[in-house]
C-alpha cells in the first residue's frame, strides 16, 4: 500500500483509520476512483487499534440504519476482498436492572422495529437462556439485537483499505500531512512530510488531530480525546466466541468474549480523564496511555458482579488508548461551514467500529453530490459553533460526554458541564429572581423559575417532572395575563448592502422585497423544496435586514446565508448576537403594561401584527417586534446589550403592578404546542415541505425571484402531497408525550411523533405528527381515522387536527 505520492487528485483522504478507510471504499464503490487515502503510522494502527470491537448498541432514531450498514459490510469483505476481517454474527444484550431504564427501551424498541431493525424486549429468564453465566436476578428486562456482531479493528479497516485500491483509490501510509492547504475559503490541497497534494476535496478523518489540523485552516472541529480503556480477563470456561455482546447501561460497562474465551471488558464512566496533551503529538495513538486501575475499578466490580464465574478475576490485561469524543456524543460529518470543500468524519465517541460502514456511504455521497443524501442534522458539524471548540470548554465536556452514552435517555436532560461559556446580559438579574437555566449552543437559558418551594433541581423521569406546576403557572400567565421571557439566545444576523434584498429573495420562497418595517416568518429551502431552516426577518432600512433564528442553529443559517452572496454582490452579513439582548413581553396584558414605559403607539392600527418599528422604550433605543410564538398578544423588544438591562429593570419597576410572570423556555414550548406553532429540527426538516408541514402560505410561487426549491414546490403543490403534519390531543388527561412515540391511524402505524409536550390550558398532552396515505392525502383522511398513540407499550385514544389545538381562529393575537 506504500506507493509514491501523487502531486494532485480529485479528492484526498487525511487518516487511514478504520473511518478514513471506509471513506475511501465507499467513494471508489459509488464511482470516484481518483482517490489518494493518507496515513501517518500504519493502516488502522491508530485509535482503531485500541477498539473492543464491538458493532451495535441501542436503537437511536436516525442513526442505527448506519449501525447495520457496517454490519453488513463487514460480513462481506472477506469475501470481496480476501481479508479476514472475524466478524462474529452474534447479537447482542442491552440489559435494564431499573423499570425506569425498561420504559426507556419500551419507548425505543417500537421505533425501532417501525424503522425496519431487528430489536425485541425480552425477559431475564431469556437473557439467561442467551448468556447462561450471565447474574439475571437484578435484571428487570434487556433488548435483544440479533444482527449485531464483533470484528477485529485493524484487519476490518485492512479490508476497506484494499477493497478502495482494488478499485484504483492510492494508499500511502508513513507519510504525515502537516497542514490543510487553502485558497479564497476553499480547501485545495493538504501539506505533508513528503510534498504537497493538489486536491478538488479535502476529507478529514484523523481522528485526535482533526481538531488541530483543521484550526490551521480557519475551521472548527469540536472533538478532543478521552482516555477510553479496555480489559481482558483469563479464559473462562463457558465464555465462548459464540455469546452475544452484552452492554450493561446501568453499570456503565459493557463485554464481549474472544476466541480464546476470555471476556473483553470496557467503559463509559460517570466521570471520564481528558488527555491533557496540547498540541497532539504525531505518534501519540501509537503508545499505549499508562494504566490507572483507579479508573476501572468499578467496572471490574460490575463485571464480576454480572458473571459471577469470573470470580476474583482482575483481569491483568488493560489497553488503555485514547478515543475521540465530541460535546454532546453524537459523532461528526459534513463539510466544514468556514472552509469549502473540507469534509469531516469525526469524533465517534469510541463507537467508531459500529458506525465506519454506514457513516462512510453517507460522507462518500455527500462530498459526491454537494448535500447530504438525507436528514442528517444530529451528527451535522454545523450544530456546533466556535465556543464548543474551545481548548478548555472541551476538557470539561468530554469529561462528562462518554457517561452520557449510558445515561437515560431522560426527556428534557440538561448537561452539567462546561457551563457558564456564554451568558445573557440578563444573566445574573434572573439568576438572583431564581431562575433554572438550561443550556443550549453552550448560552445559559432560563428554562423554568421555581416557586412554591420546589427546589431548583431537575427530577427526571417520563412522566410529570418537578418544574411541572412552576411551568403550568408560567403558561397561564402568558394566556391570561402577561410574562417575561429573556429570549437573548435567538441567533441574530444583520444583511447589509444594496443586493441584501435579492440574497434573500433567492434563499426565502416569500416576499423579502416588503416595506421597511415589516417583518416576515419564512425558510430557507433546499432544492428538494425541504427545509434547511426557518427563520424570520425585518428589513429595518432599504439596503439592511434583521435575521431572527433559532439559539441551536447560528452557524448553519450564518453560513448558508454568507454562502449565497453571489461574487460582485454587494452583501455582506454580520453575526450581531452577543450585540442584541432580546426581552419577550407576552398576554392579554401586554400592550397594557408597555404603554407604561413608552410613548409609541402600540393600537392595532399604528403597529400591526409582523411589525418592527425602533422606539424609546425607557432609556433605551428598541427594536420593538409585533410577534409571537407563544400565540398571545405581545412583542419582542430587542435592544443593544449595553442597553436590555435598562429594558428589564423598567419592567420589573412595573411588574408588580401588573403581576407580570417570569417565564422560562419550558412555557415556550407548551404555548406553542398549543398554537401548532411549528420548530425547525422537529416539525420541519430538510425532508419536509411546507405544503407538507400545513405551511404553504409562506410559499409565493408567483415571486418574480426563482428561489431555492421553487420548481420542487411547484411540482408539488400541482400533484398533491401524500403526508401532512398534524396537531394530535391525547384523550387521557393523564397521558405524557414527549416526541418519538409512536402514532396509528385505524390500527396501521402512520409514523412517530415529531414533538409532544403538555397544553396547560387545554389539560392534555399534545403532540405533531405527519400523517400519511399512499394517495394524495386529503383533510378528510387527516380527520376521518382513529387515531391511537403508544407511550412506552400502551395505547392512548388522540383526536388528529389541522387547525391550532387551542384558539383555531387566532383572534387573539389579532386585537
Amino acid at each position: 500500500m506504500n506507493h509514491l505520492l501523487p502531486k494532485q487528485t480529485r479528492i484526498v483522504i487525511i487518516g487511514g483509520g478504520i473511518i478514513g478507510c471506509s471513506v475511501a471504499y465507499h467513494l471508489t464503490k459509488q464511482g470516484c476512483r481518483d482517490v489518494v487515502l493518507l496515513e501517518q503510522g500504519d493502516l488502522g494502527g491508530g485509535a482503531t487499534a485500541y477498539a473492543a470491537g464491538l458493532v451495535g448498541g441501542a436503537p437511536q432514531a436516525g442513526l442505527r440504519k448506519l449501525i447495520d450498514a457496517s454490519a453488513k459490510l463487514y460480513a462481506a469483505l472477506e469475501k470481496e476482498t480476501g481479508v479476514a476481517t472475524g466478524w462474529k454474527l452474534v447479537g447482542s444484550l442491552v440489559l435494564a436492572q431499573t423499570e425506569a431504564r425498561l420504559i426507556q427501551y419500551r419507548r425505543a424498541v417500537p421505533l425501532a422495529q417501525a424503522s425496519g431493525l431487528d430489536v425485541n424486549l425480552i425477559t431475564a429468564e431469556e437473557v439467561k437462556q442467551k448468556w447462561p453465566l450471565l447474574e439475571t436476578k437484578d435484571i428487570r428486562g434487556a433488548m435483544w439485537l440479533p444482527t449485531d456482531g464483533r470484528v477485529d479493528p485493524r484487519p476490518a479497516a485492512l479490508a476497506l483499505a484494499k477493497g478502495a485500491e482494488q478499485r484504483g483509490a492510492t494508499v500511502v501510509t508513513g507519510v504525515r500531512v502537516t497542514s490543510i492547504l487553502c485558497k479564497e475559503g476553499r480547501a485545495t490541497g493538504v501539506a505533508t512530510t513528503q510534498g504537497e497534494i493538489a486536491a478538488e476535496q479535502v476529507v478529514l478523518c484523523a481522528g485526535m488531530w482533526s481538531r488541530q489540523l483543521a484550526l490551521q485552516c480557519g475551521a472548527n472541529v469540536p472533538v478532543y480525546p478521552v482516555e477510553h480503556p479496555h480489559l481482558v480477563s483469563q479464559a473462562n470456561a463457558g465464555a465462548n466466541a459464540e455469546l452475544a455482546c452484552v452492554r450493561d447501561p446501568d453499570a456503565a460497562i459493557y463485554f464481549c468474549t474472544d476466541d480464546r474465551g476470555q471476556i473483553v471488558l470496557g467503559t463509559f464512566p460517570k466521570r471520564s480523564k481528558p488527555c491533557l496533551v496540547d498540541p497532539i503529538p504525531p505518534e501519540f495513538a501509537g503508545i499505549p496511555l499508562p494504566e490507572d486501575r483507579s479508573y476501572v475499578a468499578d467496572a471490574i466490580t460490575a463485571a464480576r458482579h454480572r458473571v459471577p464465574a469470573l470470580g476474583q478475576d482482575n483481569f491483568e490485561t488493560m489497553v488503555n488508548g485514547p478515543a475521540t469524543f465530541t460535546p454532546d456524543t453524537n459523532f461528526i460529518l459534513g463539510e466544514t461551514p468556514e472552509v469549502a470543500k473540507l469534509f469531516v468524519a469525526a469524533g465517534f465517541n469510541g463507537h467508531s467500529l459500529a458506525y465506519a460502514g454506514g457513516a462512510g456511504d453517507v460522507l462518500a455521497q455527500w462530498v459526491l453530490a454537494g448535500e447530504s443524501p438525507y436528514d442528517l442534522w444530529g451528527v451535522d458539524i454545523r450544530r456546533f459553533s466556535p465556543f464548543q471548540n474551545n481548548r478548555d470548554f472541551l476538557r470539561h465536556r468530554v469529561a462528562e460526554t462518554p457517561g452520557l452514552q449510558y445515561r437515560m435517555a431522560w426527556p428534557n436532560y440538561e448537561l452539567e458541564s462546561a457551563r457558564g461559556t456564554r451568558k445573557s446580559p440578563l444573566y445574573d438579574r434572573l439568576n438572583a429572581l431564581g431562575a433554572f437555566h438550561g443550556s443550549k449552543m453552550a448560552i445559559e437559558r432560563p428554562i423554568w423559575f421555581p416557586r412554591n418551594g420546589v427546589k431548583p433541581t431537575m427530577d427526571y423521569s417520563f412522566g410529570r417532572q418537578n418544574w411541572w406546576d412552576c411551568t403550568a403557572a408560567e403558561h397561564r400567565a402568558a394566556r391570561e395575563n402577561v410574562a417575561m421571557w429573556d429570549q437573548s439566545s435567538f441567533s441574530k444576523f444583520m444583511l447589509k448592502g444594496r443586493d441584501a434584498v435579492h440574497v434573500l429573495d433567492r434563499l426565502s420562497p416569500g416576499y423579502a422585497d416588503m416595506p421597511v418595517g415589516k417583518f416576515l416568518y419564512s425558510g430557507m429551502l433546499n432544492a428538494r423544496g425541504g427545509y434547511e431552516s426557518d427563520l424570520c426577518f425585518a428589513r429595518i432600512a432599504e439596503d439592511q435586514y434583521y435575521i431572527v433564528t433559532g439559539s441551536g442553529q447560528p452557524t448553519r443559517d450564518f453560513y448558508r446565508i454568507h454562502q449565497h452572496i453571489l461574487p460582485g454582490e454587494a452583501a455582506a452579513i454580520t453575526d450581531v448576537t452577543p450585540a442584541y439582548g432580546v426581552v419577550g413581553v407576552m398576554g392579554p396584558n401586554s400592550r397594557k403594561l408597555l404603554n407604561e414605559l413608552t410613548d409609541a403607539d402600540l393600537s392595532l392600527k399604528a403597529f400591526p401584527f409582523s411589525s418592527a418599528q425602533w422606539h424609546s422604550l425607557a432609556n433605551a433605543n428598541v427594536l420593538m417586534i409585533r410577534i409571537t410564538y407563544v400565540g398571545e398578544l405581545g412583542w419582542e423588544l430587542h435592544a443593544r446589550a449595553d442597553q436590555i438591562q435598562g429594558v428589564f429593570d423598567a419592567l420589573q419597576a412595573v411588574a408588580k403592578k401588573y403581576d407580570l410572570t417570569h417565564a422560562g423556555f419550558y412555557a415556550i414550548n407548551s404555548l406553542r404546542m398549543e398554537k401548532a406553532y411549528r420548530a425547525w429540527g422537529a416539525e420541519i426538516t430538510p425532508g419536509d415541505t411546507p405544503y407538507e408541514a400545513g405551511l404553504g402560505f409562506m410559499v409565493k410561487l408567483d415571486k418574480a425571484t426563482n428561489f431555492i426549491g421553487q420548481e420542487a414546490l411547484r411540482k408539488q403543490k400541482a400533484t398533491g402531497v401524500k403526508r401532512r403534519l398534524a396537531s394530535f390531543v391525547m384523550e387521557d388527561p393523564e397521558a405524557m408525550l414527549w416526541g418519538g412515540e409512536r402514532i396509528f391511524r385505524d390500527g396501521k402505524l402512520m409514523g412517530t411523533t415529531t414533538s409532544g409536550y403538555y397544553g396547560f390550558t387545554l389539560g392534555r398532552a399534545l403532540g405533531f405528527g405527519y400523517v400519511k396515505h399512499e394517495e394524495v392525502i386529503t383533510p378528510d383522511f387527516v380527520l376521518g381515522g382513529k387515531y391511537t398513540i403508544d407511550f412506552a407499550g400502551k395505547q392512548y385514544p388522540a383526536r388528529a387536527l389541522l387547525e391550532p389545538p387551542f384558539d383555531p381562529k387566532n383572534e387573539k393575537i389579532m386585537v
